[in-house]
């Protein structure tokens, strides 16, 4: 597979702005979306009153990012006032998930498309532009989009998402990905290697690899693990990432191709939701605090500089107060370099939706919710104090925001370093940096030369 349509096009005839919300495998189908309306004569803009369509690309893993969506798509109320011919269409899981009610609101949707009916895009495009509505939110069992090149709309060039994957087969009580996204299936190693190569040919530093669960990928016997080796051979100079992974399927063998790969990144997320095994059993996690700790000494022990981050949750149903100090003890525990952070909140037709009572009040979930991140707080501040007086190699992603007289890059770690510029050195190049100071979310650096 070649793939060389790595910028967007621009000219003159119909125009397409899509809104991304969620997590970063949504950024990609974006990217896959740009690139199938390109090749039936569409063209990107950045701007969204230029616009002939608009797409907002959704999530649905919390009720707030729901909210958000209806929000702005009766924003959109105003821009269809001054371009009446103007389409709006809702795509990706929050389509999926509530296909109807989207179709059925005054707010104007006229497409709505799940994530695996992307290819179907331009018909139902034109199915709007005539009047009508375009709909497809089939679920597919071997939909990857392998054979599409994405578009890249990342600005800096120096680093780009690859998805490996689609869909999720762990059914955790939460979560509403198995419904919107449908069952795991992997695309052929073969395209995934070649999709690295070409962004590295083509100026691209580093790649991460996506999907709901990457290590469980697997195209014939090439396992999550082989293809982390395979993607890290095609030069020292690409830096590999992955995300995300889940707890029960983080094997010793993934543990020794990161630690054996230097230019495999030396980061790992790894959700662990709650520190409370009455929790992880409730929630259908399929691993044990005592499992989760295992995992985590094994990477300490083969990769003592490896930065762990995690999801958690509070106030999952029936999690008591005995069950949220556990989880506040094993933040201490494995002292995460950063975490995100939510109150439970529950979504439709899951299994916790469906068997459980949403039984801690909200005000009691914010205030649990609120001592996890002071204590996160605290715990990526220490993180990131052990790093001072320590040298790292910095890929340089750009200008900072702080300054024009500063250049940014991430460690590794996936750290953001900012530093003084240097002369010779931008965006895509190595650089070793002396780290003097840090914030709780930051490390600052002179650069050595």
């Amino acid at each position: 597979m070649s793939l060389t349509n790595l910028r967007p096009l621009t000219g003159e005839g119909k125009k397409i702005f899509i809104e991304t919300y969620g997590c970063q495998m949504n950024f990609g189908d974006s990217e896959i979306v740009v690139s199938i309306m390109q090749k039936e004569g569409y063209f990107y803009t950045e701007h969204i009153e230029e616009a002939d369509i608009i797409l907002i690309n959704t999530c649905s893993v919390r009720d707030n990012a729901e909210q958000r969506i209806w929000g702005r798509l009766n924003e959109m109320r105003r821009l269809r006032r001054k371009k009446p011919s103007l389409r709006v269409g809702v795509i990706g899981c929050m389509a999926e998930r509530l296909k109807e009610e989207l179709l059925n609101s005054d707010c104007g949707v006229d497409i709505v498309a799940g994530p695996d009916t992307y290819r179907d895009l331009p018909k139902l495009c034109r199915e709007a532009e005539s009047g009508g509505k375009g709909i497809n939110t089939l679920l597919s069992t071997d939909e990857t989009y392998a054979d599409i090149a994405p578009v890249r709309l990342d600005k800096n060039g120096v680093s780009g998402f690859i998805s490996i994957m689609r869909g999720c087969n762990n059914f955790c009580a939460y979560c509403v990905v198995p419904y919107t996204r449908g069952r795991e299936r992997s695309r052929s190693h073969e395209t995934i290697v070649s999709e690295a190569r070409t962004l590295f040919e083509n100026g691209y530093r580093e790649v991460t690899l996506l999907g709901q669960n990457v290590n469980s990928y697997a195209d014939g016997e090439v396992n999550f693990p082989k293809l982390l080796a395979k993607v890290a051979d095609i030069s020292p100079l690409l830096r590999v990432r992955f995300a995300t992974s889940h707890p029960k399927d983080l094997s010793d063998e993934l543990i020794a191709t990161m630690a054996h790969y230097p230019n495999i990144c030396k980061a790992v997320h790894l959700p662990a939701q709650s520190g409370s095994n009455a929790m992880l059993e409730k929630m259908n996690r399929k691993y044990t605090r005592e499992w989760y700790l295992e995992r985590m000494n094994a990477i300490k022990r083969a990769m003592p500089e490896c930065a762990i981050t995690t999801d958690l949750i509070s106030g999952f149903c029936g999690e008591t107060l005995e069950d949220h100090e556990a989880t506040l003890s094993l933040m201490r525990e494995v002292g995460y370099a950063s975490a995100f952070m939510f109150k439970y909140s529950e979504r439709p037709d899951t299994f916790s939706a469906r068997h459980f009572a949403d039984d801690v009040a909200e005000e009691e979930k914010t205030r649990r919710l609120t001592e996890v991140i002071a204590l996160q707080n605290e715990l990526s501040l220490e993180n990131n104090r052990r790093d001072v007086g320590k040298t790292f190699e910095v890929l340089i992603e750009g200008r900072s925001k702080r300054s024009d007289k500063q250049l940014c890059g991430r460690t590794s770690q996936n750290k953001m370093v900012v530093f003084d510029s240097i002369e010779g050195y931008g965006a895509g190049d190595y650089i070793e940096v002396e780290i003097t100071d840090c914030s709780s979310a930051t490390l600052f650096g002179k650069a050595k030369n």
